[in-house]
């Protein structure tokens, strides 16, 4: 007959604390909130206490504290490139801090949106809005029930992270100034995007100061049928140049430009937005590069801190985009101008 062993209970928190010389908020904070008290302390704790086989219990803390370790974060088109690396970069910030993300796509829908809202409301602690389509209004009501984060929606009183397209964009347009062109479409996106606005603002104003013809083209879901179906648009401006609201449209104009014998960028030149897809394409998209993954770290770090009270409610932070030259454009046709 085998004699079973007498299994050994796992260590409690009160011993990691004491072995390790420290309280029990200390040995806590190394799992939860490690920056509060140094990495270099916390992996200490987090070591000897998995050398002892500790785990924090999640639910006891849940119980104790009204706080369940979660954080929401919700995106409108999951399937969109854009939002992958920001994704990972909000699970890494997330992760340092022992926190879990819960995912949710609201598929471009405001109506979904809320929908989300309201499933995670007591499941989590804070939430990140990525280029919420609620309107003001709706962000405010949202705002005065959970601490929240905005990315890519500059409304004033609540935390925000914003990527200002506006210096892409604007060296978008000169490139293709300095290649000659003289007729040049803006392929724009959703209507309720506040990154589409700030995109089509920085190309009417940049395209008005060079003196170009500038016309637009609109697309409220930017995918790449999209931007196939809108071919005929924009060779029936007369344009000989587009920049799209993000690389997928950038992709569709130039499979629609492909299937009616027009060349890139020989015949005509296209940009993209956002650069997830841009080194991929064939020939290489030229576009403008955002910080995704910086964006996602830097909005779930602003969340924690607001859920530690450690920032004031008003922070506004931006980071900056970059045209990165490849492939895609070239002289217009007819205008002499040298290949760059």
């Amino acid at each position: 007959m085998v004699q079973k062993r007498p299994s050994r209970s796992a260590p409690t928190i009160s011993q990691v604390a004491a072995a390790a010389g420290v309280s029990r908020s200390t040995v806590s904070r190394a799992f939860s909130r490690p920056e509060a008290i140094g990495q270099e302390t916390a992996n200490r704790i987090r070591d000897l206490a998995r050398e002892m086989g500790y785990a924090p219990n999640h639910t006891a803390r849940a119980l104790s504290t009204g706080r369940h370790g979660n954080i929401g974060l919700i995106v409108p088109d999951v399937s969109n490139p854009f939002f992958p690396p920001l994704i990972r970069g909000a699970q890494v910030e997330a992760d340092r801090a022992d926190f879990c993300v819960f995912l949710g796509n609201s598929d471009e829908s405001p109506a979904q949106e809320a929908k989300l809202l309201d499933r995670f409301s007591g499941q989590v602690e804070g939430v990140v809005l990525v280029s919420t389509r609620l309107s003001d209004n709706e962000v405010m009501a949202v705002a005065e029930l959970r601490p929240i984060v905005l990315v890519n929606r500059d409304v004033e009183g609540i935390p925000r992270v914003l990527i200002d397209s506006s210096i892409g964009v604007a060296e978008a347009v000169t490139h293709l100034v300095e290649l000659g062109h003289s007729n040049i479409v803006y392929v724009s996106g959703p209507s309720k995007s506040w990154s589409n606005r700030q995109r089509r603002n920085a190309f009417k104003r940049t395209t008005k100061q060079a003196g170009v013809e500038a016309t637009s083209v609109h697309s409220e879901v930017p995918n790449y049928e999209s931007g196939r179906a809108l071919v005929d648009k924009i060779l029936a401006a007369g344009a000989t140049a587009a920049i799209c609201f993000d690389d997928l449209l950038a992709q569709g104009v130039m499979g629609g430009l492909a299937e009616r014998g027009i060349s890139v960028p020989e015949q005509f030149s296209v940009i993209g937005c956002d650069d997830v897809i841009g080194a991929t394409t064939y020939p290489a998209l030229t576009s403008v590069s955002s910080p995704t993954l910086q964006a996602g770290r830097t909005a779930v770090s602003i969340l924690l801190d607001r859920l530690s009270d450690n920032v004031s409610r008003d922070v506004r932070y931006t980071l900056d985009t970059r045209l990165v030259v490849r492939q895609t454009t070239g002289p217009a046709p007819g205008s002499g101008s040298p290949a760059r």
